[in-house]
């Protein structure tokens, strides 16, 4: 297979100028590049740039992605809507980090899974998960959480680290963990979130607020009216110069103030997690078991009801002649033998089948596939 290395960049809260544009294409003389993005893939070579540095200098979101099990997401947000000190207690070794400009912060999240399906195409995958950047910002801190946890499972993979485990504690755990909004799910997917120790994780988790009612002329009237004349007029240019995605966001915030995160304390420790993680996969994997022991005897008990036509239908397999068909025998009296056995009649089984290789011990053909399948 030869090497997949898609890059996305793309540019939210303002578009790319012209010199800006100018100055990406330097890096690369292939890329897509628009005055709101840059995409690449590249089947050898490797882009000339530092995502970080571009991240830091032009974007708002860049997606990575590899044949080789990279998945890497980083976001930049305004530092009025996260601030570090609320960022960093979800920072997990090189996988979650967190970093600011003067303006902006900086997340870079990643999982690595060498060993894990991939398949070619993900230029749909950015826009699936940009949504988080929003949310965020809107001080719902469920997606740094989710990408703690993605960074966790990879690092109980790392020896040596138990004694780390039981010392670390986890962050602050947001409300809502077991009531993913479809941004957050789609991040659980690409960071390979594991699933029981998202759901015990979840134990510790309030129910998500309700969302508030969408404000109305009525409500917001008052508070524009009440801002500075110099704020109407810097909110007024950025509409004139447009486009400002991020404008009614801002807004908003400026009218309500910035939301504040709403957690209760992590109080369990890393090992904890992924013990009780553990032993609710155990669980549910003995469940599965159990289930699939249950079915396959009810089967085999089905069938030596009807033994009597099973081996009507195994004679005339063999009277067939065909090689196919003597194949279609052999595994008719497979799960004979089985169904004979949980029944506790093997020695009916065994004295029928001798008389079975008796009478027709002048095919080789067939006796061959029974010896093969220690049918004697």
């Amino acid at each position: 297979m030869s090497e997949y290395q898609y890059y996305e960049f793309q540019a939210l809260d303002r578009p790319l100028s012209h010199e800006e544009q100018q100055e990406l294409r330097a890096l690369s003389t292939r890329a897509r590049i628009t005055a709101t993005s840059f995409t690449n893939t590249y089947n050898w070579g490797d882009l000339s740039g530092d995502p970080r540095r571009m991240v830091e200098r032009y974007f708002d979101a860049h997606l990575y992605v590899t044949n080789w099990g990279t998945h890497r997401l980083m976001l930049r947000l305004p530092k009025q809507t996260l601030n570090l000190p609320t960022a960093q207690p979800y920072c997990l070794d090189h996988r979650i980090d967190a970093w600011t400009t003067r303006t902006h912060l900086l997340l870079d999240l990643t999982s690595d899974d060498e060993d894990g399906e991939w398949a070619e195409g993900a230029d749909d995958s950015l826009a699936a998960l940009i949504g988080v950047r929003d949310e965020l910002a809107t001080g719902d801190l469920r997606p740094l959480y989710l990408a703690w946890l993605s960074a966790l499972t990879a690092w109980e993979l790392e020896d040596d680290a138990e004694e780390e485990h039981q010392a670390a504690l986890e962050p602050p755990v947001p409300p809502g963990l077991a009531e993913l909004t479809a941004p957050q799910q789609a991040l659980t997917d690409f960071l390979r979130v594991d699933a029981d120790l998202l759901t015990v994780a979840a134990q510790a988790s309030p129910s998500a607020p309700k969302q508030p009612p969408r404000p109305t002329k009525k409500d917001l009237a008052p508070l524009i009216a009440a801002l500075p004349e110099k704020e109407k007029d810097a909110l007024l240019l950025r509409l004139a110069l447009g486009p400002a995605t991020r404008l009614r966001t801002d807004l908003l915030h400026r009218l309500h103030g910035t939301a504040t995160p709403t957690t209760v304390p992590g109080r369990r420790s890393a090992a904890q997690l992924l013990d009780a993680a553990h032993s609710l996969r155990t669980e549910r994997r003995q469940r599965a078991e159990h289930e699939r022991a249950t079915a396959h005897a009810k089967q085999l008990t089905a069938l030596a009801h009807e033994a009597k036509s099973t081996w009507q239908q195994i004679e005339a397999h063999i009277a067939t002649k065909k090689t196919r068909a003597y194949d279609q025998a052999v595994t008719l009296l497979t799960e004979l033998r089985d169904a004979y056995g949980h029944t506790g009649h093997d020695t009916d089984f065994h004295q029928r089948l001798t008389r079975l290789r008796e009478d027709h011990q002048r095919r080789p053909g067939l006796i061959h596939r029974l010896d093969r399948h220690n049918l004697r």
